[in-house]
């Protein structure tokens, strides 16, 4: 079946861990043996699984932090972070100029690409909507307009910490002084807003300032996993009030009550628990229109950290068994597997 993954920080693995994607997991892995950094020799995603997958459109990520703590995300500036992540964005072009990619900015793309995907098209290039995890890159709200015209069309306020414009996970409080600026430059734009990362107070006035569309693009529940990255029932319940759509992540921090990391072992998690995220932002929807798939895989981590009964995005493929098995339509798992997500891009972009 046809996926939409609407998580992957694909140009972070390839620009900032030196993998080049267009080799298979299993290449990729041989040549990391012996790396002690997290996540080397573990990786799940490339470009062969995800064509294996039929994981034909993702959010493509680009993620630069401003001074949350030192590492490969981090910079001291965020002209610092803004040249970093044009950097990330100048991965996915050269993969355009070589026709292994596309990437999509408006709805008549996309929905020409997912047609090609339904319809079995080998020869159908991987589909990138851009995507941005963090809004340290866009140094003032002003800026706003110059990635637009790069193809941005997603944007997340902060990640881990606090960003120019919000207080992210990890850390209590609302928007900055220039978040409502950039909320305001987004929704005038067009630009939808990705609410994933945010604290929850940060979540709450957010979701007040901006009128334009919104998404979760990887985001679990923490009435099945209590901590402060995931969303509350109540959460949930206002995205699904706005008509948005919340991706269920793989981290397996975020599928298992008390994982600690590096400590308990992956055995404790399987698909079930992801498809579980899935099923309980449908029942409290009281439909399936506002689920869908947004895995984080490779975002930092490697199978180490994923359910044990994954080995790499391919295996995406396990969710509608496990969606039948639950007693989901076939129409409700396509809708969960792209549909949801055709659906808000469609609405945001069909003026």
């Amino acid at each position: 079946m046809f996926v939409i993954d609407a998580h992957l920080d694909l140009s972070m693995n390839a620009v900032n861990w030196n993998r080049d994607l267009r080799q298979s997991v299993p290449e990729l892995r041989r040549r990391e043996q012996g790396m002690a950094q997290k996540g080397r020799a573990r990786g799940t995603t490339a470009f062969p699984e995800m064509r294996r997958g039929r994981v034909g459109v993702s959010l493509a990520t680009v993620i630069a932090r401003v001074a949350y703590q030192p590492g490969a995300l981090d910079n001291s500036s965020h002209d610092i972070a803004y040249a970093k992540a044009q950097g990330q964005l100048a991965y996915y072009r050269i993969l355009e100029r070589q026709g292994l990619v596309k990437m999509i900015s408006d709805w008549p793309t996309l929905e020409g690409l997912a047609g090609a995907w339904k319809r079995g098209d080998e020869g159908a290039p991987l589909g990138f909507i851009l995507s941005m995890e963090g809004a340290d890159p866009i140094p003032t709200p002003d800026d706003l307009e110059g990635w637009w015209a790069d193809g941005l069309r997603v944007v997340g306020l902060s990640h881990y910490g606090v960003s120019r414009y919000a207080h992210g996970t990890g850390t209590e409080g609302g928007l900055t002084a220039e978040g409502r600026p950039l909320l305001r430059a987004m929704e005038a734009r067009g630009v939808i807003l990705d609410l994933t990362h945010l604290a929850d107070q940060a979540f709450w006035e957010a979701l007040e300032a901006f009128g334009g569309p919104v998404l979760a693009s990887h985001n679990n529940c923490r009435a099945l996993v209590p901590d402060g990255r995931q969303f509350t029932d109540e959460q949930i319940q206002a995205i699904i009030a706005r008509d948005g759509v919340i991706g269920a992540a793989l981290d397996a921090w975020m599928l298992y009550p008390g994982w600690v990391k590096g400590e308990t072992p992956n055995t404790v998690v399987g698909m079930e628990d992801y498809v579980n995220h899935i099923d309980r932002v449908c029942q409290l929807a009281g439909n399936a229109r506002h689920a869908a798939i947004g895995t984080d895989l490779d975002g930092g981590y490697g199978t180490e950290q994923c359910p044990h009964d994954l080995d790499t995005i391919a295996d995406l493929q396990k969710v509608p068994g496990l969606l039948r098995k639950k007693g989901y339509k076939e129409e409700d798992i396509e809708g969960i597997a792209h549909g949801n997500w055709l659906r808000l891009f469609r609405r945001a972009w069909e003026k």
